[in-house]
């Protein structure tokens, strides 16, 4: 690659050899002695499956969560499904999701048994939009799927005043949003459950695939731990068929020595946002909007700009590494034709996958490494 310097509001950029999207290495060794700890006391006693350590993540993440009751599983996709069996969703019935999400939102409502019903999303935030909600309720409606995208809740208000009325379930993803808040409520503290990944990119991530409901309904809660070690309640007695959706122990250990960590580290991706949207301003690129009333915890922070392809390609010859969070909505995609919703029916969330890129957010980002991604890309938006 050509080495060159670009100058910038009177400074010279000078190329870092890699910015990295996201940098897990950095991390681990800012708490490598309570990882190494956790883990082996796991490798000492031999417990690999449920047990202490995965009872403690529990109650932590449940505290954390301001909510009574946690349940750890195998991922955040096979969470929404339990989720949603365990609100007994029926078959057909429709379940209304944003058409800007990872494709596992969908994926559980249909594996559950049920229809989604893709709607569009606001301009400014890819957040549910709240009018196409309303709208796309129907008899069928069973309930509402809101993503908290990006690490911001959508609007729970509106949507539990949406959903009341008809009794509509309400199952939250927060998969990207860890101690997200909007009017200080976190995920499920309104909804029926609320989900989380652990998927090792998260905010608080394990070492693999994990994930966790969060709800205020004990029985509830019972069942899907029931639910996630094959519907039993012993080790010999099943009272009706489940799957093996269980959270192991070395991932509940992992969890457990990082959810203390979660705070600091969210504040981290706040300064460096804040850094951002300053360094930022009137240079053609769009920032995506926090709203007022909520605390954005920024698992990722995602930029508009109508040649984002561009943009991308020239900052990845910089050394800055982007992602695309999604370039393709669901309606759009071929696993989900049946949702019958033909290009240009979600305008906004189609103009958005357009012109989104992300940048990169962790907590252990130098300051060089900050200044040098604002240089790049208002050389070159």
């Amino acid at each position: 690659m050509k080495e060159e310097a670009s100058r910038v509001d009177n400074k010279v950029s000078t190329p870092l050899r890699r910015v990295p999207f996201l940098d897990l290495c950095a991390q681990y060794q800012s708490i490598r002695t309570e990882i190494e700890s956790a883990i082996g006391e796991v490798v000492r006693t031999q417990r690999f499956v449920l047990g202490s350590e995965e009872t403690r993540f529990e109650k932590a993440f449940a505290a954390h969560s301001r909510v009574p009751h946690a349940v750890g599983c195998s991922c955040g996709t096979s969470a929404l499904f339990i989720a949603l069996a365990a609100l007994r969703v029926p078959r057909g019935a429709e379940v209304i999701v944003p058409t800007l999400t990872y494709p596992a939102t969908a994926e559980a409502v249909i594996l559950a048994g049920a229809v989604p019903v893709l709607v569009d999303v606001e301009a400014d935030t890819g957040l549910i939009d709240i009018e196409a909600t309303r709208k796309a309720i129907t008899p069928r409606t069973w309930g509402i799927l809101p993503v908290h995208l990006y690490g911001q809740m959508a609007d729970m208000k509106a949507i539990a005043a949406l959903a009341q009325p008809k009794a509509l379930k309400v199952v939250e993803d927060a998969a990207q949003a860890h101690a997200a808040e909007s009017g200080g409520l976190r995920p499920g503290t309104v909804g029926d459950a609320a989900i989380f990944s652990f998927f090792p990119g998260k905010n608080l991530g394990a070492y693999g695939d994990a994930g966790a409901i969060v709800t205020r309904d004990a029985a509830l809660a019972s069942w899907m731990r029931q639910y996630r070690n094959h519907g039993r309640l012993d080790k010999y007695r099943h009272d009706f068929v489940g799957f093996n959706f269980r959270l192991d122990a070395i991932q509940s250990a992992v969890l457990e020595a990082k959810l203390p960590h979660l705070g600091e580290w969210t504040e981290g991706r706040r300064r460096v946002v804040d850094q951002y949207r300053a360094g930022l301003r009137g240079c053609g690129v769009q920032c995506l909007v926090e709203r007022p009333h909520n605390r954005h915890v920024y698992h990722l922070f995602v930029i508009r700009h109508p040649e984002r392809d561009r943009l991308k390609k020239r900052l990845a010859e910089r050394g800055i590494d982007c992602g695309l969070h999604y370039p393709i909505p669901l309606h759009l995609q071929p696993a989900f034709a049946s949702a019958d919703c033909p290009p240009g029916s979600l305008p906004r969330a189609e103009s958005l996958c357009r012109e989104l890129l992300s940048l990169p957010v962790y907590p252990e980002m130098t300051q060089e490494q900050v200044d040098y991604v604002i240089n790049e890309v208002r050389a070159h938006a």
